[in-house]
């Protein structure tokens, strides 16, 4: 997806146009139907472990704002999304397994758009029961 830069034209004429950087794009995912879009502002503490197993109704897209977020989905192997980095899950049946502050002396932000089906919570728990069943789906680790 291109994004261009808006023209002089459209920027008035005492201030420079705007600059228009692309940071994440991925293919639009099926989203739930009907649904609602929520964006949150989330703030982890140093050392925190987010939340627990979980997962989301629709899709989610984040950028994280500050820090470094410890990030793991169902079949993926976990990764550290920085400052200025994207992240993005499909939601319905895949696990988030981790979304927690991978530095133990620093605040990580993010803020996260959660399409998800309405009246229903945008964050799903996941069993202990159920993360033992999808075990092998996990990708392994270090």
């Amino acid at each position: 997806m291109a994004i261009e830069r808006h023209s002089p034209e459209d920027s008035g004429p005492t201030t420079p146009p705007p600059q228009i950087a692309l940071v994440g794009s991925v293919h639009t995912p099926p989203m739930p139907d009907p649904s609602e879009a929520m964006t949150i502002h989330v703030t982890l503490p140093p050392g925190s472990t987010g939340s627990p197993p979980h997962r989301h109704t629709g899709p989610a897209f984040g950028y994280v704002i500050e820090g470094e977020l410890r990030f793991e989905l169902e079949g993926e192997p976990q990764r550290i999304v920085r400052a200025g980095e994207t992240f993005w899950e499909p939601g319905c049946e895949v696990i988030h397994y981790q979304d927690g502050n991978n530095l133990d002396d620093a605040t990580t932000r993010f803020v996260v758009t959660m399409f998800g089906v309405p009246n229903q919570p945008m964050l799903v728990p996941v069993t202990a029961e159920e993360l033992e069943q999808r075990r092998s789906r996990r990708a392994p680790r270090c």
